[in-house]
C-alpha cells in the first residue's frame, strides 16, 4: 500500500455535488488509513467551506478554462507540488485537467489522476489526446456508462485498461446512526414524492411539475419534496404555478442532512437527463426508500427494474404517475423495495468497498 504517501486532490468547482461529496468522504477515510491529505480548492466553494472544519490541509486556488496558458500559474503550481513532494494528484474537472495535468507532468508527480464523474463523451482534440496520453496515469470512471462514455471518442488512441471504474461509496456505518428529523408533516393519507439535485436542466425537475400535473388528474393525494438550489428555482416554481401544481410541491432549498430529506418521503423520484453516476439514489437506497428514475445513463447500474424500484424508458410522464400509483398506496411493497435496495448498497456500493479498489490503483 502507498501509505504515507502525499496526496493532493484538486478541484476548482464552487458549486456542491457528488463528485464533491466523493472527494469529502474519500480524502477523510484516505487520511484516516495514513495518507496525507492536500486540497488544493476554490475558497468560495461548498467544498471548502465543509473541508475547513477537517484536520486537512488546504490550499486556496482560482482555475479558469483559460488558466492552463498562464505560466506564471503553472510555475506557481510546480512550485508547491515539488514543496510539499505530492506524490499522487486526483482531479475532477476538465479546466483542472489543463492547468493540474500539465504542472504535475513537469513537476514530477509519480501520478496523475482524472477522475470521470459525467456520462458526457470526451472531445477529440489534439489537447486531450496530449493530456490523456502524455500527463495522465490512470483514469477513474464512476460507472461502466461513464466508462464506454469516456472511449466513445476516444477508443482510437486511449488505451482502455488506463480507465478503472469505480463506483461512488457510502458510509452505511454512519448513516445508520446519523441523528435526523422529518421535514414535512404529513397531511392525511398522502403519498409523500422526493427528489434531490441541483436545480438545473440537467437534473429535470422541470419533469417533477407534469409528473405532479398527470397525479392531479388522477385524484391521488401526494406531495412533492424538492430539495436543492440552483439556476432554475424560479424558473420552475413559476411553472408550477402556471400548471396549478404549485401548493403539491415543497421547494425545501439545500437540505444539509439528506437522511432527515429520505425519511420525510416515500419515494425517491429521479429525472434527470443524464448522470455520471447518481449518488442521491444510493443515499435514498441507503434510507431504505424505493426509486422511480428515467431510465438513462447509468440508472440501470444502481435500480434493479422492479426489485429496488422502477426504470421509466422516454421520459414517460404516464409510465412514471403509473408506478408511483401502484406503490405509493402499498407499504409492503415500498418496505420490500426499501430493503432490497438497502442489500444491494450494502454488496455493491459501501464506500470500504471503493476505497480499496482506489488504494490499489494508487499502489
Amino acid at each position: 500500500m502507498n501509505k504515507n504517501k502525499n496526496i493532493c486532490f484538486f478541484n476548482s468547482c464552487l458549486a456542491w455535488g457528488g463528485g464533491e461529496k466523493w472527494y469529502k468522504d474519500t480524502a477523510r477515510q484516505l487520511s484516516k488509513k495514513g495518507y496525507n491529505i492536500t486540497f488544493f480548492l476554490n475558497q468560495k466553494s461548498e467544498l471548502y467551506k465543509k473541508i475547513k472544519k477537517e484536520d486537512i490541509e488546504l490550499v486556496p486556488i482560482r482555475v479558469g478554462n483559460l488558466s492552463f496558458l498562464n505560466i506564471k500559474k503553472i510555475i506557481k503550481l510546480i512550485k508547491i507540488f515539488r514543496r510539499k513532494k505530492i506524490k499522487i494528484i486526483i482531479l475532477n474537472l476538465p479546466s483542472d485537467l489543463k492547468l493540474v495535468g500539465i504542472a504535475g507532468k513537469l513537476a514530477g508527480v509519480e501520478q496523475i489522476i482524472y477522475r470521470r464523474g459525467s456520462a458526457i463523451p470526451i472531445k477529440n482534440t489534439k489537447l486531450n489526446k496530449f493530456l490523456l496520453n502524455n500527463c495522465v496515469t490512470k483514469i477513474i470512471a464512476n460507472s461502466e456508462t461513464t466508462k464506454r462514455t469516456i472511449l466513445q471518442n476516444t477508443n482510437r488512441w486511449l488505451n482502455e485498461k488506463k480507465i478503472k471504474v469505480i463506483y461512488n461509496g457510502i458510509n452505511l456505518n454512519e448513516i445508520d446512526v446519523q441523528k435526523w428529523n422529518y421535514l414535512y408533516k404529513r397531511e392525511k393519507k398522502e403519498i409523500i414524492l422526493g427528489n434531490a439535485g441541483r436545480l438545473n436542466k440537467q437534473k429535470g425537475q422541470i419533469y417533477l411539475i407534469d409528473i405532479a400535473v398527470e397525479l392531479k388528474k388522477r385524484d391521488i393525494d401526494f406531495k412533492i419534496l424538492i430539495a436543492g438550489i440552483g439556476d432554475l428555482e424560479k424558473e420552475l416554481k413559476e411553472y408550477a404555478k402556471a400548471k396549478k401544481v404549485r401548493e403539491k410541491i415543497i421547494f425545501l432549498g439545500f437540505v444539509e442532512n439528506i437522511k432527515s430529506f429520505m425519511m420525510s418521503i416515500d419515494i425517491f423520484l429521479l429525472t434527470s437527463l443524464w448522470e455520471g453516476f447518481g449518488y442521491v439514489m444510493v443515499e435514498a437506497m441507503s434510507s431504505k426508500k424505493p426509486v422511480i428514475a428515467f431510465d438513462v445513463s447509468n440508472i440501470s447500474e444502481i435500480v434493479d427494474n422492479g426489485k429496488t424500484g422502477y426504470l421509466i424508458p422516454d421520459f414517460n410522464i404516464n409510465q412514471m404517475c403509473d408506478k408511483i400509483e401502484k406503490i405509493g398506496f402499498d407499504k409492503k411493497i415500498q418496505i420490500e423495495m426499501g430493503e432490497e435496495g438497502y442489500k444491494k448498497v450494502e454488496e455493491k456500493f459501501e464506500i470500504k468497498n471503493a476505497i480499496n479498489e482506489l488504494e490499489k490503483m494508487l499502489s
